[in-house]
Protein backbone atom coordinates (compact mmCIF):
# COMPACT_ATOMS: atom_id res chain seq x y z
CA UNK A 1 0.00 0.00 0.00
CA UNK A 2 1.56 3.33 -1.12
CA UNK A 3 1.17 6.28 1.83
CA UNK A 4 1.14 10.10 1.94
CA UNK A 5 4.68 11.65 1.11
CA UNK A 6 6.95 11.61 4.10
CA UNK A 7 8.25 14.97 3.36
CA UNK A 8 6.82 17.47 5.84
CA UNK A 9 5.32 14.75 8.10
CA UNK A 10 5.62 14.93 11.66
CA UNK A 11 5.72 11.46 12.16
CA UNK A 12 9.40 10.96 11.23
CA UNK A 13 11.98 8.88 12.98
CA UNK A 14 8.93 7.48 15.24
CA UNK A 15 8.28 3.66 15.43
CA UNK A 16 6.39 1.65 12.60
CA UNK A 17 3.10 1.76 14.20
CA UNK A 18 3.04 5.26 14.79
CA UNK A 19 3.52 6.19 11.32
CA UNK A 20 -0.03 7.74 9.68
CA UNK A 21 -0.32 5.05 6.90
CA UNK A 22 0.45 2.24 9.57
CA UNK A 23 -2.07 3.32 12.02
CA UNK A 24 -5.20 3.67 9.29
CA UNK A 25 -4.73 4.72 5.59
CA UNK A 26 -7.61 5.45 2.89
CA UNK A 27 -6.96 4.95 -0.40
CA UNK A 28 -9.27 3.82 -4.02
CA UNK A 29 -12.23 3.37 -2.11
CA UNK A 30 -10.85 0.90 0.75
CA UNK A 31 -9.67 1.90 4.70
CA UNK A 32 -6.98 -0.20 5.60
CA UNK A 33 -6.39 -0.41 9.46
CA UNK A 34 -3.22 -2.32 11.35
CA UNK A 35 -4.64 -5.00 13.57
CA UNK A 36 -3.49 -4.40 16.88
CA UNK A 37 -5.06 -6.94 18.04
CA UNK A 38 -2.23 -8.94 17.29
CA UNK A 39 0.61 -6.94 16.53
CA UNK A 40 3.53 -7.17 16.86
CA UNK A 41 2.81 -11.21 16.32
CA UNK A 42 1.81 -10.47 13.25
CA UNK A 43 1.81 -6.92 11.12
CA UNK A 44 -1.71 -7.38 9.50
CA UNK A 45 -4.24 -4.93 8.30
CA UNK A 46 -7.95 -5.21 8.02
CA UNK A 47 -9.58 -4.05 5.01
CA UNK A 48 -12.92 -2.12 4.92
CA UNK A 49 -14.84 -1.79 2.12
CA UNK A 50 -17.80 0.67 3.87
CA UNK A 51 -18.07 2.91 6.79
CA UNK A 52 -19.72 0.45 8.70
CA UNK A 53 -16.99 -2.03 9.00
CA UNK A 54 -14.50 0.55 9.98
CA UNK A 55 -17.67 1.79 12.62
CA UNK A 56 -17.50 -1.91 13.31
CA UNK A 57 -13.58 -2.22 13.41
CA UNK A 58 -13.60 -0.09 15.88
CA UNK A 59 -15.92 -1.35 17.98
CA UNK A 60 -13.80 -4.56 17.76
CA UNK A 61 -11.16 -2.63 19.05
CA UNK A 62 -9.09 -3.63 15.73
CA UNK A 63 -7.53 -0.82 16.88
CA UNK A 64 -6.66 1.11 20.06
CA UNK A 65 -5.27 3.82 22.07
CA UNK A 66 -5.57 7.06 19.04
CA UNK A 67 -5.70 4.82 16.76
CA UNK A 68 -9.79 5.39 16.18
CA UNK A 69 -9.53 8.79 15.50
CA UNK A 70 -7.54 8.33 12.54
CA UNK A 71 -9.65 5.30 11.79
CA UNK A 72 -12.86 7.68 11.78
CA UNK A 73 -11.19 10.45 9.41
CA UNK A 74 -10.13 7.53 6.97
CA UNK A 75 -14.09 6.21 7.43
CA UNK A 76 -15.04 9.22 6.37
CA UNK A 77 -13.34 9.66 3.23
CA UNK A 78 -14.67 5.99 2.34
CA UNK A 79 -18.25 7.20 2.94
CA UNK A 80 -17.13 9.91 0.74
CA UNK A 81 -16.45 7.61 -1.78
CA UNK A 82 -19.28 5.15 -1.13
CA UNK A 83 -22.26 8.37 -1.80
CA UNK A 84 -20.01 10.09 -4.84
CA UNK A 85 -22.28 9.60 -7.50
CA UNK A 86 -25.37 10.92 -5.79
CA UNK A 87 -26.46 14.70 -5.94
CA UNK A 88 -24.57 17.41 -3.27
CA UNK A 89 -27.94 17.07 -1.31
CA UNK A 90 -27.43 13.29 -0.90
CA UNK A 91 -23.67 13.30 -0.39
CA UNK A 92 -24.50 15.73 2.35
CA UNK A 93 -27.10 13.39 4.04
CA UNK A 94 -25.04 10.62 3.75
CA UNK A 95 -22.14 11.77 5.23
CA UNK A 96 -24.06 13.10 8.18
CA UNK A 97 -25.49 9.86 8.97
CA UNK A 98 -21.97 8.08 8.62
CA UNK A 99 -20.41 10.57 10.90
CA UNK A 100 -23.03 9.61 13.59
CA UNK A 101 -22.19 5.79 12.89
CA UNK A 102 -18.44 5.90 13.04
CA UNK A 103 -18.68 8.55 15.72
CA UNK A 104 -20.75 6.29 18.13
CA UNK A 105 -18.64 2.93 17.69
CA UNK A 106 -17.72 3.50 21.18
CA UNK A 107 -20.23 4.99 24.07
CA UNK A 108 -16.85 6.40 25.82
CA UNK A 109 -15.16 8.63 23.24
CA UNK A 110 -17.90 9.60 21.88
CA UNK A 111 -17.64 13.76 22.20
CA UNK A 112 -14.33 13.54 20.69
CA UNK A 113 -15.23 11.38 17.52
CA UNK A 114 -17.81 13.76 17.43
CA UNK A 115 -14.93 16.38 16.67
CA UNK A 116 -13.09 14.82 14.36
CA UNK A 117 -16.08 13.29 12.12
CA UNK A 118 -17.33 17.18 12.19
CA UNK A 119 -14.50 18.55 10.97
CA UNK A 120 -14.37 15.99 7.64
CA UNK A 121 -18.31 17.18 7.44
CA UNK A 122 -16.91 20.79 7.08
CA UNK A 123 -14.18 19.86 4.95
CA UNK A 124 -16.73 17.96 2.54
CA UNK A 125 -19.30 20.75 2.45
CA UNK A 126 -15.75 23.38 1.01
CA UNK A 127 -14.92 19.75 -1.63
CA UNK A 128 -18.52 19.63 -2.46
CA UNK A 129 -19.13 23.61 -3.00
CA UNK A 130 -15.40 23.45 -5.01
CA UNK A 131 -16.24 20.62 -7.11
CA UNK A 132 -13.21 18.41 -6.24
CA UNK A 133 -13.50 15.24 -4.96
CA UNK A 134 -14.47 14.69 -1.61
CA UNK A 135 -12.32 12.12 -0.63
CA UNK A 136 -9.57 12.78 -1.37
CA UNK A 137 -9.94 15.97 0.27
CA UNK A 138 -10.86 14.41 3.64
CA UNK A 139 -7.55 12.59 3.06
CA UNK A 140 -5.50 16.28 2.71
CA UNK A 141 -7.32 17.14 5.59
CA UNK A 142 -6.58 14.18 8.15
CA UNK A 143 -2.94 14.28 7.19
CA UNK A 144 -2.68 18.15 7.61
CA UNK A 145 -4.68 17.55 11.28
CA UNK A 146 -2.23 14.33 12.14
CA UNK A 147 0.27 17.08 11.23
CA UNK A 148 -0.74 19.67 13.55
CA UNK A 149 -1.79 17.27 16.31
CA UNK A 150 1.57 15.49 16.29
CA UNK A 151 3.41 18.77 16.67
CA UNK A 152 1.60 19.76 19.23
CA UNK A 153 2.26 16.35 21.38
CA UNK A 154 5.64 16.85 20.65
CA UNK A 155 5.52 19.96 22.75
CA UNK A 156 4.04 18.50 25.00
CA UNK A 157 6.82 15.93 25.16
CA UNK A 158 9.56 18.26 25.59
CA UNK A 159 7.68 19.59 28.98
CA UNK A 160 6.99 16.20 30.29
CA UNK A 161 10.76 14.71 29.31
CA UNK A 162 12.01 17.96 31.85
CA UNK A 163 10.51 15.64 34.28
CA UNK A 164 12.47 12.81 34.02
CA UNK A 165 16.05 11.89 35.28
CA UNK A 166 18.72 11.47 32.80
CA UNK A 167 18.89 8.25 33.74
CA UNK A 168 15.55 7.82 34.89
CA UNK A 169 13.12 4.91 35.17
CA UNK A 170 9.38 5.24 33.59
CA UNK A 171 6.81 3.84 34.20
CA UNK A 172 3.99 3.84 32.12
CA UNK A 173 -0.05 2.26 31.64
CA UNK A 174 -1.43 0.75 28.73
CA UNK A 175 -0.02 2.59 25.09
CA UNK A 176 -0.60 6.44 25.29
CA UNK A 177 0.12 6.33 21.32
CA UNK A 178 2.20 9.36 20.28
CA UNK A 179 2.90 10.85 22.85
CA UNK A 180 4.86 7.44 23.74
CA UNK A 181 6.97 8.03 20.75
CA UNK A 182 7.26 11.70 20.78
CA UNK A 183 8.40 11.08 24.74
CA UNK A 184 11.08 8.82 23.54
CA UNK A 185 12.47 10.64 20.13
CA UNK A 186 12.94 13.89 22.82
CA UNK A 187 14.41 12.19 25.24
CA UNK A 188 17.10 10.37 23.01
CA UNK A 189 17.18 13.79 21.36
CA UNK A 190 18.70 15.01 24.84
CA UNK A 191 20.84 11.93 25.57
CA UNK A 192 18.43 10.85 28.45
CA UNK A 193 19.17 7.29 28.97
CA UNK A 194 15.48 6.22 30.26
CA UNK A 195 14.45 2.64 31.18
CA UNK A 196 10.53 2.30 30.68
CA UNK A 197 8.88 -0.40 32.88
CA UNK A 198 5.22 -1.15 31.12
CA UNK A 199 2.69 -3.16 33.24
CA UNK A 200 0.90 -5.37 30.30
CA UNK A 201 -2.55 -4.02 30.63
CA UNK A 202 -4.85 -6.91 30.30
CA UNK A 203 -7.17 -8.02 28.71
CA UNK A 204 -5.81 -6.59 25.11
CA UNK A 205 -2.03 -6.40 26.60
CA UNK A 206 -1.45 -3.05 24.84
CA UNK A 207 1.30 -2.42 27.38
CA UNK A 208 3.25 -5.65 26.77
CA UNK A 209 2.64 -5.44 23.17
CA UNK A 210 2.25 -1.68 21.57
CA UNK A 211 4.15 0.36 24.09
CA UNK A 212 7.07 -2.11 25.28
CA UNK A 213 7.37 -2.81 21.08
CA UNK A 214 7.51 1.02 20.38
CA UNK A 215 10.11 1.92 23.00
CA UNK A 216 12.36 -1.20 22.09
CA UNK A 217 12.09 -0.32 18.44
CA UNK A 218 12.83 3.18 19.34
CA UNK A 219 15.82 2.03 21.02
CA UNK A 220 15.53 2.29 25.06
CA UNK A 221 15.88 -0.54 27.80
CA UNK A 222 12.50 -1.93 27.84
CA UNK A 223 10.90 -4.13 31.05
CA UNK A 224 7.54 -5.45 30.70
CA UNK A 225 5.96 -6.34 33.93
CA UNK A 226 2.46 -8.00 34.82
CA UNK A 227 -0.73 -5.90 36.14
CA UNK A 228 0.17 -6.77 39.71
CA UNK A 229 3.60 -5.97 39.87
CA UNK A 230 4.12 -1.72 39.81
CA UNK A 231 3.80 -1.41 43.35
CA UNK A 232 7.04 -3.94 43.92
CA UNK A 233 8.25 -2.19 40.93
CA UNK A 234 8.01 1.31 42.23
CA UNK A 235 9.99 0.32 45.00
CA UNK A 236 12.20 -2.40 43.86
CA UNK A 237 13.32 -1.14 40.93
CA UNK A 238 13.52 3.19 42.19
CA UNK A 239 10.85 4.03 39.82
CA UNK A 240 11.24 7.74 39.21
CA UNK A 241 8.04 8.95 37.34
CA UNK A 242 4.90 7.35 36.31
CA UNK A 243 3.30 9.37 33.03
CA UNK A 244 0.15 8.19 30.86
CA UNK A 245 -1.96 9.40 28.39
CA UNK A 246 -5.92 9.52 28.63
CA UNK A 247 -8.84 9.11 27.50
CA UNK A 248 -10.14 12.43 28.84
CA UNK A 249 -9.48 14.94 31.09
CA UNK A 250 -12.31 16.71 32.74
CA UNK A 251 -11.92 20.17 33.90
CA UNK A 252 -12.47 19.20 37.71
CA UNK A 253 -8.90 17.27 37.54
CA UNK A 254 -10.58 14.08 37.53
CA UNK A 255 -8.46 11.72 34.31
CA UNK A 256 -10.25 8.91 32.45
CA UNK A 257 -7.79 6.11 31.20
CA UNK A 258 -7.35 2.29 30.94
CA UNK A 259 -8.57 0.42 33.91
CA UNK A 260 -5.56 0.31 36.07
CA UNK A 261 -4.57 3.37 36.49
CA UNK A 262 -5.91 4.85 38.99
CA UNK A 263 -4.55 1.73 41.58
CA UNK A 264 -1.00 2.87 39.96
CA UNK A 265 -1.78 6.53 40.90
CA UNK A 266 -2.56 5.01 44.16
CA UNK A 267 0.95 3.30 44.47
CA UNK A 268 2.91 5.86 42.92
CA UNK A 269 1.24 8.73 45.61
CA UNK A 270 2.01 6.52 48.69
CA UNK A 271 5.50 6.09 47.55
CA UNK A 272 6.17 10.09 46.70
CA UNK A 273 6.69 9.05 42.85
CA UNK A 274 5.45 11.67 40.23
CA UNK A 275 2.45 11.05 38.18
CA UNK A 276 2.16 13.21 35.17
CA UNK A 277 -0.94 13.04 32.85
CA UNK A 278 -0.68 14.10 29.11
CA UNK A 279 -3.28 15.28 27.13
CA UNK A 280 -5.78 18.07 26.68
CA UNK A 281 -8.83 19.20 29.32
CA UNK A 282 -11.73 18.24 27.85
CA UNK A 283 -14.62 20.74 28.10
CA UNK A 284 -17.49 18.41 27.10
CA UNK A 285 -16.40 17.01 29.94
CA UNK A 286 -16.65 19.12 32.83
CA UNK A 287 -16.70 16.66 36.03
CA UNK A 288 -16.63 13.23 36.36
CA UNK A 289 -20.30 13.05 36.49
CA UNK A 290 -19.87 13.38 32.60
CA UNK A 291 -17.61 9.95 32.09
CA UNK A 292 -19.60 7.13 30.99
CA UNK A 293 -17.39 4.33 31.52
CA UNK A 294 -17.78 1.81 28.50
CA UNK A 295 -18.24 -2.38 29.81
CA UNK A 296 -16.89 -4.80 27.58
CA UNK A 297 -17.46 -8.75 26.71
CA UNK A 298 -16.44 -10.14 30.32
CA UNK A 299 -15.52 -13.24 28.72
CA UNK A 300 -12.62 -11.03 28.01
CA UNK A 301 -11.12 -11.22 31.51
CA UNK A 302 -11.45 -14.89 31.27
CA UNK A 303 -8.72 -15.65 28.50
CA UNK A 304 -4.89 -14.59 27.73
CA UNK A 305 -4.63 -13.89 23.80
CA UNK A 306 -7.23 -16.51 23.42
CA UNK A 307 -6.37 -19.38 25.68
CA UNK A 308 -9.04 -19.40 28.11
CA UNK A 309 -7.56 -19.23 32.03
CA UNK A 310 -10.38 -19.49 33.95
CA UNK A 311 -13.50 -22.31 34.75
CA UNK A 312 -16.71 -22.66 32.63
CA UNK A 313 -19.45 -20.89 34.79
CA UNK A 314 -17.35 -18.52 36.07
CA UNK A 315 -18.53 -14.62 35.35
CA UNK A 316 -15.96 -12.08 34.11
CA UNK A 317 -15.91 -8.49 34.77
CA UNK A 318 -14.63 -5.71 32.27
CA UNK A 319 -14.86 -2.19 32.85
CA UNK A 320 -12.64 -0.81 30.33
CA UNK A 321 -11.53 2.60 32.32
CA UNK A 322 -10.66 3.82 35.48
CA UNK A 323 -11.38 7.40 37.01
CA UNK A 324 -8.11 8.93 38.78
CA UNK A 325 -8.97 11.60 41.07
CA UNK A 326 -6.84 14.90 40.53
CA UNK A 327 -5.49 14.64 44.12
CA UNK A 328 -3.45 11.93 43.07
CA UNK A 329 -1.94 13.80 40.18
CA UNK A 330 0.96 15.91 39.79
CA UNK A 331 0.32 17.81 36.78
CA UNK A 332 -1.29 17.58 33.49
CA UNK A 333 0.87 17.92 30.78
CA UNK A 334 -0.17 19.99 28.40
CA UNK A 335 1.32 21.81 24.75
CA UNK A 336 1.05 25.43 27.04
CA UNK A 337 3.09 23.65 29.86
CA UNK A 338 2.26 21.53 32.99
CA UNK A 339 -0.89 22.40 34.50
CA UNK A 340 -1.89 21.28 38.29
CA UNK A 341 -5.30 19.47 37.70
CA UNK A 342 -7.47 22.07 39.70
CA UNK A 343 -6.29 24.89 37.51
CA UNK A 344 -7.57 23.16 33.98
CA UNK A 345 -9.71 25.81 32.82
CA UNK A 346 -7.28 28.26 32.63
CA UNK A 347 -6.00 26.30 30.00
CA UNK A 348 -9.32 26.34 27.58
CA UNK A 349 -8.75 30.13 27.95
CA UNK A 350 -5.40 30.33 25.99
CA UNK A 351 -5.49 27.16 23.81
CA UNK A 352 -6.20 26.68 20.12
CA UNK A 353 -7.16 23.45 20.00
CA UNK A 354 -8.78 21.49 16.73
CA UNK A 355 -10.75 18.69 16.12
CA UNK A 356 -7.80 16.18 16.28
CA UNK A 357 -5.83 17.44 19.06
CA UNK A 358 -8.37 16.20 21.79
CA UNK A 359 -6.22 12.96 21.83
CA UNK A 360 -2.78 12.65 21.48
Amino acid sequence: MSGPMTAGRADHDLAFMLRYENVAWYEDGAVRILDRRIYPAKIEFVTCHTHQEVARAITDMVTQSCGPFTAAAAGMALAAWECRDRDEAAQRAYLRAAAYTISHARPTTVARMERITGGCLATADQALAAGVPVDRVIVDHLVASNNRRYGKVAKMASFLVDMFPDDGKIMTQCFGETIVGMMLREAKSRGKNLKIFCPETRPYFQGARLTATVCQEMGFDTTVITDNMPAFVMEREGIDVFTCAADAICLDGHVVNKIGTFQIAIAAKYMGIPFFVSGIPDESHPNRAAIHIESRNPDFVLQAMGVRTAAHGVRGYYPSFDITPPSLISGVVTDLGIYSPYDLPRYLQVADIGPYEMVI
